[in-house]
C-alpha cells in the first residue's frame, strides 16, 4: 500500500505549535500500530539552519547522518520513532539550490526554468522520497498562511491532493481562536480568516486544531464549522498546557486519531496510551523537585537549548521528579571576586551547554570552578566538556594561560583546538563534525555505568577537539578521559573521580533522549544532582527518606 499523506498548516501567527501537533498526531498513528515519518518544509532561503543565530532560529538539531535541521525534528523524534536524515528537513533555499544544479547541468534541457512546475516537482519529490515502507507521512509547512515565501510549498500540496486523491491526502490547518478577556468571549473571526486565506489558494481544510487557552464551547465550534466548512466534530481543541506531553492526550480525548483513520480510510487497532497517561501523571504530581543551573550564552532565548531542556524534563520524570530549571547568564559570572559562588550556590546540579564564540566563557570557566571545587554535580556538554578541560588545566595543572584556539589563537597551551581535518576550512555552512560518531568508552567509569555498556554511537556538532597533547598532563592531575573514538583520535568524554559526578561529553547526547525513554547520562546527572540535594537537606535538619530512588521504585509514581 503506498503511504498517504497528511500535510499541516499554520494561519493567523507563528508559534501555534505545528511541529507539536504534527508530532502528537504521529504519536497517536504509531499508538495505533502504524509506522509514520515526518517532514518539516521551512520557508527560509538558507540552504540549512546551521549557520543562524539561535537568536533568530533556535536550536539546531542534528541527525544521525549529520544534517543540520529544524528544532521541530526533535519534536519529531521525541514524540515517534521515526528515524530522521536530511530528507526529513527542506529549506527554499536548498530546493533552489538543486533546481540551480540541475539547470547548469543542462538537465532540464533548454526547457525555462520556473516556480511551477519546477520548484513545485522538486518539492513533491522530496515528500515522496520519504514515503517508503511507512504507512502515513506527516508534512508541516513552516511559517503562516499568506507568508510569500511558502506559496510553492502551499502549491505542491495543492497539486499532491490533485494527483493522489481525498483517500490519501489530508490537510490539518492549526489556528487560533483567543480570549479577549475584556469581553469574555472566545473570537473565532481569526481563524475563519485563515482559512479564508487558505481558501484562496486552493485548499480546503479538512481538520481545524484551534489552539486556545480553554476547551471549546459546544456553539463556538459550530460556529467555526459552519464558517469554515468543515464538520463539527473536525474543529478540535488544541488547548494549552502545562506538559507538551500532555498535548498526544488531548488529541486523543478530541477524537483526532479517529478523524484522521475516517478521512484516509485507514483500518487500524484502538489507541495504547497508558505509558504516555502514565508519564503525564508523573508530570502533575512529582514527589520531590531537583533544581538545575544552566550556564550558558543564549538563555535569554529558551529555544536555543529546546532538546536538553526536555533532556532533562525526561531524566527528572524518569525519577518522579519535577524539574525547576534557573538560567544563568554566563556573562553574569564573569566578576573580578568570588561573587559568582553567591550566584550558584544552592543548586543541585550545574550544567554547561554547547555553543560558539568566545562570549561568556570566562564566566562558564566560574561555574565549573565552583562545581569542581564545591561538590556540585556537574554535566559539560561539547563547549562544556571543552571549558571544563580549560579549567581544569588553568586551576589545577597550573597552566593560567590555557585556552580553546577558538577564543584566543595566540594562547600558548592550547588546550582546545581546531579539528584538524578542518584547518584551513573557513567556510561555515556544514564544515563541523556533524551527526553519529561510536565511542569507546572506560569500563567502570561513570559513563560506562550510565549506558550499561562499553559502546557507544552519539550525535555530534563541533569545530574543535580536545588536544591530546595535554592529555598526560591533566591525566596526570587527575582528570580521567573515559570516552574515546575507537581509533583513538578524539577524545570524546572526560570525567574527574573522586567528585560526586563531574563529567564532560563532546557530543550531543541530548539529540537521542525521548520522554519514554530517557538518556543515560542526563539520568545519570539528574539522580547525582537529587542526591546532593538530599545531602544539602539532611545538613539542614531537613533529611528525606529516597524511596522513590530505589532500582524497584525508579520511574514509578
Amino acid at each position: 500500500m503506498s503511504a498517504k499523506y497528511i500535510f499541516v498548516t499554520g494561519g493567523v501567527v507563528s508559534s501555534l505549535g505545528k511541529g507539536l501537533a504534527a508530532a502528537s498526531i504521529g504519536c497517536l498513528l504509531e499508538s495505533r500500530g502504524l509506522k509514520v515519518n515526518l517532514q518539516k518544509f521551512d520557508p527560509y532561503l538558507n540552504v540549512d539552519p546551521g549557520t543562524m543565530s539561535p537568536f533568530q532560529h533556535g536550536e539546531v538539531f542534528v541527525t544521525d547522518d549529520g544534517a543540520e535541521t529544524d528544532l521541530d525534528l526533535g519534536h519529531y523524534e521525541r514524540f515517534t520513532h521515526a528515524r530522521l536524515t536530511r530528507d526529513n528537513n527542506w529549506t527554499t533555499g536548498r530546493i533552489y539550490e538543486q533546481i540551480i544544479a540541475k539547470e547548469r547541468r543542462g538537465d532540464y534541457l533548454g526547457k525555462t526554468v520556473q516556480v511551477i512546475p519546477h520548484v513545485t516537482n522538486e518539492i513533491k519529490a522530496a515528500m515522496k522520497k520519504i514515503s517508503s515502507d511507512v504507512d502515513v507521512v506527516i508534512v508541516e509547512i513552516g511559517g503562516t498562511i499568506g507568508d510569500i515565501e511558502s506559496l510553492p510549498f502551499i502549491e505542491a500540496i495543492r497539486q499532491m491532493r490533485q494527483e493522489l486523491g481525498r483517500d490519501n491526502t489530508l490537510f490539518v490547518h492549526v489556528t487560533l481562536v483567543p480570549w479577549i478577556a475584556t469581553a469574555s468571549e472566545l473570537k473565532t473571526k481569526p481563524t475563519q480568516h485563515s482559512v479564508k486565506e487558505l481558501l484562496s489558494v486552493g485548499i480546503q481544510p479538512d481538520i481545524l486544531l484551534c489552539r486556545t487557552d480553554r476547551f471549546l464551547p459546544k456553539d463556538i465550534k459550530s460556529k467555526i464549522a459552519l464558517f469554515c466548512n468543515v464538520e463539527e466534530q473536525a474543529v478540535i481543541t488544541a488547548k494549552d498546557v502545562a506538559s507538551i506531553y500532555e498535548c498526544p492526550l488531548v488529541f486523543s480525548q478530541e477524537g483526532v486519531d479517529r478523524l484522521v483513520l475516517k478521512y484516509l480510510r485507514i483500518d487500524a487497532p484502538e489507541a495504547d496510551m497508558r505509558k504516555w497517561e502514565d508519564l503525564v501523571h508523573r508530570a502533575y504530581n512529582p514527589q520531590d523537585e531537583v533544581l538545575i543551573g544552566i550556564v550558558g550564552k543564549y538563555v535569554e532565548y529558551e529555544d536555543s537549548y529546546k532538546s536538553l531542556k526536555e533532556a532533562l524534563v525526561h531524566a527528572a520524570l524518569h525519577y518522579n521528579l519535577k524539574l525547576r530549571v534557573e538560567w544563568v547568564e554566563a556573562e553574569g559570572l564573569e566578576t573580578a571576586d568570588d561573587s559568582y559562588r553567591t550566584q550558584l550556590s544552592g543548586f543541585d546540579g550545574i550544567l554547561v551547554p554547547g555553543g560558539f564564540g568566545k562570549r561568556g566563557i570566562a564566566g562558564m570557566l566560574n561555574g565549573i570552578r565552583y562545581a569542581r571545587e564545591e561538590k556540585v554535580p556537574y554535566f559539560g556538554i561539547c563547549l562544556g566538556m571543552q571549558t571544563a578541560c580549560i579549567e581544569f588545566a588553568r586551576n589545577v595543572c597550573g597552566l593560567h594561560e590555557a585556552n580553546s584556539s577558538e577564543f584566543d589563537p595566540a594562547t600558548p597551551h592550547r588546550i582546545i583546538y581546531k579539528l584538524r581535518e578542518l584547518r584551513g576550512v573557513e567556510e561555515l555552512g556544514g564544515t563541523m563534525r556533524l551527526g553519529a560518531w561510536e565511542c569507546k568508552l572506560e569500563p567502570g567509569s561513570n559513563a560506562a555505568l550510565a549506558y550499561g555498556k562499553t559502546e557507544i554511537s552519539e550525535r555530534h556538532r563541533h569545530r574543535y577537539e580536545f588536544n591530546r597533547e595535554y592529555e598526560a598532563l591533566l591525566t596526570g592531575a587527575g582528570l580521567r578521559i573515559t570516552g574515546t573514538t575507537p581509533d583513538g583520535t578524539y577524545v570524546e568524554i572526560v570525567e574527574l573521580p573522586g567528585h560526586p559526578y563531574f563529567l564532560g561529553c563532546q557530543f550531543h547526547p541530548e539529540f537521542k533522549s525521548k520522554p519514554l525513554e530517557p538518556h543515560p547520562l542526563f539520568m545519570a546527572f539528574i539522580k547525582a544532582s537529587y542526591d546532593n540535594r538530599q545531602k544539602r537537606l539532611s545538613s539542614h535538619g531537613g533529611e528525606k527518606e529516597d524511596l522513590f530512588l530505589r532500582p524497584e521504585n525508579a520511574g514509578k509514581h
